[in-house]
């Protein structure tokens, strides 16, 4: 799975086996030389033999095999031997899709993340920048580009690009990004300034997706639409003609002067009560009703002479 998505790894493992393929004698000790001979199985097993699971085997013995040295004898050996195993070995786990396996295993042999060789920090930054991971490589790039003994080393400029493009944008770091350029000695003013506009170019378009995101929040109505069924649609469509027939009643309701609105209301409360006028006990209330509806045609209507 992993094998098309990482074709820079295999450019590194070019020069993992080239202690072993010097033309000039190469005079190792027996700890070191142990662990050559399984870096060179490691790779016969992972480029020839597609034997991913062995090859992993190997760096792991190969390292063990290192760690048997505790005189360190031949320091600028082991570590070249120690980055190229971590090399073969971060390839073996990506091509078993354990990707999330690397950062753990090569912690067990480099436990202060300062102290990577940038081959393998490479490796991991371009790895997890390939499976959508970029947060997990967040707190060891930092660290590492801010040590002050790395930001000597030739290497330095391209790993700085690497976690400003690769880890730090794609999550919205920018503040942490801006003050990661600015605070860096090994960049000049122009570099600096490039990076910085650089910074702000991927601001604004991490502001515009945002923006784009948003905007079917503002028409649900469009998606509600589309869920409904006709018969759901035909019952809005009668639903929107009697909100309109009603609002047109109110007004035309509103244009009555309100002193005819209680004559109406008055008349239609006599009709509905429905009161026996030969039933004794509605005589005072009848009475009374008539004198309440003289009082009002009064107040209607104009008093002709």
């Amino acid at each position: 799975m992993m094998r098309n998505d990482l074709p820079v790894a295999f450019a590194g493992l070019s020069g993992a086996g080239s202690i072993l393929r010097s033309s000039e004698p190469v005079s190792l000790s027996p700890v070191a030389s142990r662990a050559a001979s399984l870096l060179e199985e490691a790779l016969d097993l992972l480029v020839m033999h597609l034997d991913f699971a062995a090859a992993l085997d190997r760096c792991e013995k190969g390292f063990e095999s290192l760690l048997e040295d505790p005189d360190n004898e031949d320091s600028n050996s082991s570590e070249e031997l120690k980055c190229s195993l971590c090399v073969v070995g971060i390839q073996a786990l990506a091509e078993m899709n354990r990707w999330r396996e690397v950062l753990p295993w090569i912690l067990r042999y480099y436990q202060n993340p300062e102290c990577l060789p940038p081959k393998v920090l490479e490796l991991c930054l371009l790895l997890h920048s390939q499976v959508k991971e970029p947060h997990v490589m967040l707190e060891v790039g930092g660290d590492w580009l801010k040590n002050a003994t790395n930001q000597h080393l030739p290497s330095y400029s391209l790993l700085f690009q690497l976690h400003l493009f690769y880890v730090l944008l794609p999550l919205g770091h920018f503040a942490e990004a801006e003050e990661l350029v600015q605070g860096c000695q090994a960049l000049t003013k122009q570099q600096q300034t490039e990076a910085c506009g650089n910074i702000r170019e991927k601001k604004h378009q991490w502001l515009q997706r945002e923006k784009e995101r948003l905007i079917p929040e503002k028409q649900p109505a469009v998606t509600w639409k589309k869920r409904l069924g006709p018969v759901s649609q035909k019952m809005l469509t009668m639903l929107a003609q009697l909100s309109r027939a009603l609002g047109s009643l109110a007004s035309q309701l509103y244009s009555i002067p309100y002193k005819r609105i209680l004559l109406a209301a008055f008349m239609l409360f006599i009709i509905v009560v429905k009161l026996d006028p030969a039933s004794p006990t509605s005589l005072p209330f009848l009475y009374r009703l008539i004198q309440l509806f003289h009082q009002i045609r009064l107040a209607v209507l104009p008093v002709q002479d």
